[in-house]
């Protein structure tokens, strides 16, 4: 764990006028019952964090700019929450697809036990989210935006089953709008056809374009409890595809030139299963234009915690479900263990507590979040969760006695269908029913393109990772690792000597769904 100062920070909040917080606030102030920090949560779907000026910063100059030196889009009110709290260069997405990253993220359990382990599976009804364990402790809780943990509803606004989102008039299940209005009846998709909602952009306006209705509703519902505790997420559904934005972001980078990523042109032969290329084409002009409407709406929620004078008890966490390809490695979107994937942006402020510029370097994933920010705002889990609490780490700059460094992530699918990885801050080891075993050194190899498994001096490696994810599969109940080719491969990675004879698969190798945008058109329903 390392301090972030770099000159362009600096340069930054001299020009904003904004002072970095000092860290003053005593930690008994929010154990009291009637004190506890304020929380809000920013989640955006589908987001490369390679979009955002405080990642870049983290990384060097072949991998911080991955289309180009010159194609970036500013992210400055994002960054101001790194400069100013904590940045995980290391969060990421349990399972890299929307519904099992936000069933983890809300509920600090394995996707396998929530049971959401693909799209569009409802979250279990006993499920205690963090919003629910606030809602007991006298918070008021809201939710809008995408939710996608209440099986196929579209967008079905207001679930019944509030998971302690005690607000949410405008949640909706899932989908990927462009355009919200207010009615008599409720929220719904302005933009229609034939009587229907659709994901046209035509029209969309500050008011009315999804990013920016769902930051006012944040706003409205800020306003409303600003005398009280509360715990609010807005769940934005950009940068996700249809890659549209309204005006002015629209037109905002259709001059910039974008390159083709240094890994488009890998070859097919060499990649596993779950790594191919494949076909389509990428653009990033609207892409750019989404991620800067939305920094740019998080720059106005920050202005209204400003006015209101409640920065310095409020909790804000920028993050994302999981990531989005954007042409690496000759791929699109998500569902893979590859960092474009399944890393996302974790930036948190929290001036009582973090320390301005803390970097985590440390692997932690969407399971490990609920445990982590209750025990820091002092309250008590309800002692379910399955994910670890990290807390430490952005309080103390240390981790607790017995951490272990590795974080597990899984595809989607069922036990014959996918892929498994055991995660650190360097490796990755990936295990699946197509291929042999993979690790990814991500000092020697940041491509992700080389497999260092069966490299002598990275045997101990292999032993302790394979030994880690056999661990896990008995505890958290993950019956991927009873798959027959991946048992005997963790078996001999774990125990194994002598040579590697690989085991053979237990599916056909075709590639994993998931990871390719379709152009066909979508049936929606109101």
């Amino acid at each position: 764990m390392d301090t972030l100062a770099t000159q362009s920070r600096r340069n930054f909040l001299k020009a904003s006028g904004l002072a970095i917080v000092a860290v003053a606030t005593p930690r008994s102030v929010f154990g009291a019952a009637k004190s506890g920090p304020n929380l809000l949560i920013i989640q955006t779907d589908e987001h490369n964090f390679r979009t955002l000026g405080c990642y870049r910063e983290t990384l060097s100059p072949a991998q911080a700019f991955m289309w180009g030196k010159k194609a970036i889009v500013e992210t400055p009110n994002i960054d101001w929450i790194a400069a100013n709290g904590a940045l995980c260069t290391k969060f990421y997405a349990t399972t890299p697809v929307c519904s099992p990253s936000r069933a983890a993220f809300v509920s600090g359990q394995y996707p396998q036990n929530t049971p959401v382990v693909n799209n569009n599976i409802r979250l279990s009804d006993d499920v205690v989210t963090f919003a629910e364990i606030l809602r007991r402790g006298g918070y008021s809780t809201g939710y809008s935006g995408k939710w996608h943990l209440d099986g196929g509803g579209k967008p079905q606004w207001g679930p019944k089953r509030k998971f302690g989102f005690q607000d949410n008039a405008y949640m909706f299940n899932r989908g990927h709008w462009k355009q919200f209005e207010d009615t008599p009846a409720g929220p719904r998709v302005k933009a229609r056809t034939g009587g229907k909602g659709s994901y046209s952009v035509v029209g969309a306006d500050k008011k009315s374009f999804a990013t920016d209705f769902l930051a006012d509703k944040t706003i409205d519902f800020i306003k409303k409890n600003a005398s009280k505790r509360f715990c609010y997420m807005v769940s934005l559904p950009d940068p996700h595809g249809p890659d549209t934005v309204r005006p002015p972001y629209a037109s905002q980078y259709d001059d910039m030139t974008f390159e083709k990523p240094r890994t488009y042109d890998k070859p097919a032969a060499a990649a596993p299963s779950w790594a191919k290329p494949q076909k389509g084409a990428y653009g990033q002009s609207k892409y750019y234009g989404m991620v800067k409407c939305i920094d740019d709406n998080v720059g106005k929620i920050l202005q209204c915690l400003r006015a209101l004078k409640l920065m310095d008890n409020t909790i804000v966490i920028f993050t994302a479900d999981h990531g989005d390809l954007r042409g690496e490695h000759h791929r699109h979107n998500k569902g893979v263990p590859l960092e474009g994937s399944a890393k996302v942006p974790f930036v948190v402020y929290y001036p009582a507590k973090i320390k301005a510029g803390t970097i985590v370097k440390e692997a932690l994933g969407t399971v490990d979040f609920l445990p982590t920010i209750i025990n820091m705002m002092d309250a008590k889990t309800a002692g379910r969760e399955e994910g670890r609490d990290a807390s430490q780490l952005f309080t103390k700059g240390k981790a607790p006695d017995g951490w272990k460094d590795v974080t597990f992530v899984r595809g989607t699918g069922g036990q014959a269908a996918n892929w498994l990885g055991a995660f650190t801050g360097r490796y990755k080891f990936i295990v699946s029913p197509r291929d042999i075993p993979w690790l990814i050194d991500m000092e020697k190899d940041p491509d992700e393109l080389k497999n260092f498994f069966l490299d002598p001096e990275c045997r101990p490696i292999v032993r302790d990772l394979a030994a880690e994810l056999i661990a896990y599969g008995q505890k958290y109940k993950d019956d991927r690792t009873s798959n027959p080719k991946i048992k005997a491969d963790l078996a001999w990675s774990a125990t194994g000597k002598g040579k590697f004879t690989p085991t053979a698969p237990t599916v056909s190798p075709k590639a994993p769904a998931g990871g390719k945008r379709k152009g066909k058109k979508r049936k929606v329903k109101q």
